[in-house]
């Protein structure tokens, strides 16, 4: 038979005071013991409610009585969740904040960037102050064409924007009537504010070669501009070109692809 551990023995004793009471009170005095013996009785039940059914939660004596219920610890949490929060998303900021950068660095070094007309020597193409988008990627899966828009290095310090003439291994030729021979042949185009004056023909009064990775580059502004035509400028190397202008995205009103 089941040994009665000492919260069930309490609650039959509860009831068994509460019935002696009963029969024994006088009428003025039943309704409260009924009261008292009522709290004794749920206070007891509710002690055997909490009593485990393993018999390592109890210590006994030497008959094999319950004398007390073992005190169990509870395991304390390791980690506060709020921490764990918080450092998680320290941590997603911090990579976040490096892919923007990671992009950043990628756009700038291999896809394009902005740029700043300084000057007149593009008009009316171009004017001066105009902020453009420069295509980089442009010239690292393709090559420059005839009459792009670039922008190059002219040294350390300084960029030119200007378009080009003439492509690598032709040679160019300017008469003193302004006319633009390329291999001997006259070229048409219109992108030009006016004809060049034969004082300002430079070095292309005579056959200019390129070399295999050399551009030959002219201001559209052509009576204005500092170019190829000068020998400080020459022929631009490949490798001095930053990349392709391909829109102008300032001033507003005139943004729009440049050709």
């Amino acid at each position: 038979m089941k040994k009665k551990n000492k919260n069930e023995a309490g609650v039959e004793e509860a009831v068994e005071t509460a019935e002696q009471t009963a029969a024994t009170d006088t009428a003025g005095d039943k309704a409260d013991a009924v009261k008292a013996a009522e709290t004794k009785i749920s206070e007891a039940a509710a002690d055997a409610a909490e009593e485990s059914d393993d018999p390592e939660d109890y210590e006994y004596d030497e008959d094999g009585e319950i004398v007390r219920r073992r005190k169990r610890r509870k395991k304390q949490k390791e980690r506060k969740p709020e921490e764990v929060n918080i450092v998680k998303e320290l941590l997603g900021l911090i990579v976040y904040i490096g892919v923007v950068i990671l992009l950043c660095f990628l756009i700038i070094t291999y896809v394009g960037c902005k740029s700043r007309v300084d000057g007149d020597s593009m008009n009316p193409t171009l004017e001066d102050g105009d902020q453009l988008w420069v295509s980089k990627i442009s010239y690292t899966i393709g090559k420059p064409h005839r009459f792009d828009v670039i922008i190059f290095k002219y040294d350390e310090n300084d960029t030119y924007v200007k378009r080009i003439i003439a492509l690598p291994g032709e040679r160019i030729r300017i008469d003193n009537e302004g006319n633009i021979y390329i291999n001997d042949l006259l070229i048409e185009e219109h992108y030009g504010k006016e004809p060049i004056m034969a004082s300002n023909v430079g070095r292309a009064g005579q056959d200019v070669l390129l070399g295999e990775d050399e551009y030959f580059v002219l201001g559209d502004n052509r009576n204005n501009s500092h170019d190829s035509r000068w020998a400080d400028v020459g022929n631009v190397s490949k490798e001095d070109i930053i990349g392709k202008v391909v829109f102008r995205v300032y001033p507003f009103n005139k943004f729009g692809k440049v050709k």
